[in-house]
């Protein structure tokens, strides 16, 4: 027997995100009369949360006169947006070919051992986000992490320790 039914009523009586939507009405204030404003809206909300949380959507959905149905198409199709929230620092590790060649796999498993996350996942703390990245264009360098928008090149399992060392000394906030 199907629990679908079940679950469906369940995640209509989750309980709606609260945030504050003051910064979210200040950036469709800023792009209300431009036409095409849906994207930087969007772009400006991400920047702003760090994702795009439910109740944005729908505020964006009012104050621009779209369907939300149309700004999940846009948020669906452009992977440069998010509808969870991210970690602090965003790991990326290239899986590419030449960074597969020199043990990218050993990289990538050795940060989900030491996080406790998976590919697209955040950390509980929502300190850290790891992503598996197809190639990030320093074939060079491989294998090759991002932490943000630092580069590390050459990775080795050790340095893998030294990152997550420093990063946990940073700050969670900007």
């Amino acid at each position: 027997m199907s629990n679908a039914p079940a679950e469906a009523t369940k995640a209509e009586e989750a309980p709606a995100e609260e945030i504050d939507l003051e910064p979210a009405n200040h950036i469709i204030d800023k792009y209300l009369t431009l036409p095409g404003n849906l994207m930087p809206v969007l772009q400006g909300i991400q920047d702003e949360y760090g994702y795009v949380p439910r109740p944005t959507i729908d505020l964006v959905a009012e104050r621009l006169n779209v369907y939300p149905s149309q700004i999940f198409g846009v948020l669906t199709f452009y992977a440069q947006f998010h509808l969870k929230p991210r970690g602090r620092f965003i790991i990326r590790v290239c899986v590419g070919t030449a960074c597969h060649v020199q043990g990218a796999p050993r990289i990538v498993e050795t940060f989900f051992d030491k996080l406790g996350i998976g590919h697209a996942e955040t950390t509980p703390d929502l300190r850290y986000t790891f992503e598996k990245v197809a190639c990030l264009g320093a074939c060079g360098m491989a294998p090759l992490a991002m932490v943000n928008d630092s580069t590390y090149g050459q990775m080795t399992v050790q340095k893998v320790d030294q990152i997550i060392a420093d990063y946990n000394q940073r700050p969670m906030k900007k």
